[in-house]
């Protein structure tokens, strides 16, 4: 639930940084790979160049093919860059006609059950938000992207609000073009 269907051709071509939300309820169950889209499957396989994030990458995905009808083109690993120990992005996906840079964290506290503050989600967002640009300056020709997309996969309601606040208190020019999710 939530913003669904929002990355239309105003949006997609606009430079205006934009922050949108939406609710996965997963009702307790495991995790079934199976269910996912043939691009969320894709990213499981492929894999990501480290951490922890391949869930969080696979479901940012779904989101988006779900919700904006966004194609995988690249996963982590397939994106060329400029210098290869620069900043880089989780994914690489074309939607409304638009390729689009993904770039995935995690907004949580632990015990996950623990309020996360707007703090936190400050020096999240802030050093996420500045990778965003670095790696959109690193990419190479064949893979550049219009717009990236920061994907911000949170545990809770208190946390979400915790990143639309501290989004709103962040300097313009680190949030630049970017569209939150």
């Amino acid at each position: 639930s939530g913003d669904c269907d929002v990355l239309d051709a105003k949006v997609l071509s606009s430079s205006a940084p934009a922050l949108y939300a939406n609710s996965l309820d997963l009702h307790e169950k495991s995790f079934d790979e199976t269910l996912l889209s043939a691009g969320g499957q894709e990213v499981m396989t492929d894999g990501n160049l480290g951490g922890s994030s391949l869930h969080s990458e696979a479901f940012a995905y779904e989101v988006l093919y779900r919700c904006e009808l966004a194609s995988l083109l690249k996963t982590e690993a397939e994106i060329s860059y400029i210098d290869q120990g620069g900043k880089k992005t989780d994914l690489l996906v074309e939607g409304g006609g638009v390729r689009l840079g993904v770039s995935v964290t995690r907004a949580l506290a632990w015990p996950a059950e623990e309020p996360y503050t707007v703090a936190q989600a400050t020096e999240l967002l802030e050093g996420k938000l500045s990778d965003a640009l670095l790696s959109t300056a690193n990419v190479a020709p064949e893979d550049i992207w219009a717009r990236q997309i920061l994907s911000v996969i949170s545990y809770a309601p208190g946390h979400t609000q915790s990143i639309e606040t501290a989004w709103s208190e962040i300097d313009p020019a680190i949030r630049a073009d970017t569209l939150v999710m």
